[in-house]
């Protein structure tokens, strides 16, 4: 399945949506009770899942009216999540090209939930602060049940889906400050989406291409085959600390192409658009403006 939270211009809450053949089907319209976001859903487990998956097969059968996406706005795909865990140094390409050691541990920060934002969205930074903002394309990984000290051959298990995950990065403040946060936690600085794709669709995330398109040019080109630690090695390695919550958002780490090392450097700049693609997820488009 695929999950979203869209609405109309006139509607300040997004709501649930389940989508299939770029058509939306709004989840409290075809359930009583229907969980307001995906982290609701996912804090119900097994249960919920299968509430909405019968629900939502009902309405399909009875013909439900259900809208085109392309005439609704999209919210970050992800909404309210426990905790975002971003992955940095995780494809030797891009650690080589940013002077990045790989280390014999995983670089692991977290991002704040304020840089979250949608497809089609519009993410705007103050000229003053940043002059080398960047794109990062990344894999997302959300979490469906509780994960702890789970083993690398049982970790993919604990997984809901996948998404795409734009990890838009201030450079300057990356370089001259000992933490990756703040540079990477601007507001609308994590966009996601367009949807999540339920884990039984892509079965093997290690197997799934990625691009950058920036104002029609094609800046990142790489597989996640090409991860230095795979999805079930981080999930393995984060759980061995803590509890991965359901809803916990993990961007696994971007390959090589990044516009800072590139001659000259490529950068976000006023009314750029960049859209970030993985194959059997779908592409996450970004409006940018300098303000």
């Amino acid at each position: 399945m695929r999950f979203a939270h869209l609405g109309t211009e006139a509607e300040h809450r997004p709501r649930l949506a389940v989508i299939e053949d770029g058509r939306a089907l709004f989840v409290d319209e075809a359930l009583d009770d229907a969980p307001r976001d995906l982290q609701e859903l996912l804090e119900g487990g097994r249960d919920q899942l299968e509430r909405v998956q019968s629900a939502v097969q009902r309405a399909r059968d009875a013909g439900a009216a259900c809208p085109p996406v392309e005439t609704l706005r999209h919210a970050s795909a992800v909404l309210r999540p426990p905790q975002i865990i971003a992955i940095g140094a995780n494809y030797a390409a891009h650690s080589d090209e940013l002077k990045l050691r790989v280390e014999k541990a995983a670089t692991v920060f977290s991002l704040w939930p304020n840089s979250l934002t949608g497809h089609e969205g519009t993410t705007s930074w103050p000229a003053d602060l940043s002059d080398q903002v960047d794109y990062e394309a990344e894999l997302g990984v959300i979490i469906g049940r509780p994960a702890r000290d789970v083993s690398v051959r049982d970790a993919l298990d604990y997984v809901f889906g996948y998404t795409v995950v734009n990890d838009i990065t201030a450079r300057n403040l990356q370089f001259s400050e000992a933490q990756w946060s703040r540079c990477k936690s601007f507001d609308g600085f994590t966009p996601t989406g367009p949807v999540v794709v339920t884990a039984d669709e892509l079965r093997d995330p290690q197997d799934l291409w990625l691009t950058t398109n920036l104002d029609g040019r094609i800046l990142q080109d790489s597989s996640t085959a090409d991860m230095v630690r795979s999805v079930a090695e981080l999930i393995a390695l984060l759980s061995e600390s803590v509890t991965l919550q359901p809803g916990t958002l993990i961007s696994t780490g971007s390959p090589g192409g990044a516009g800072y090392s590139r001659k000259p450097p490529v950068f976000l700049k006023d009314r750029s658009t960049v859209t970030v693609t993985i194959g059997g997820i779908g592409s996450l488009t970004t409006h940018c403006r300098v303000i």
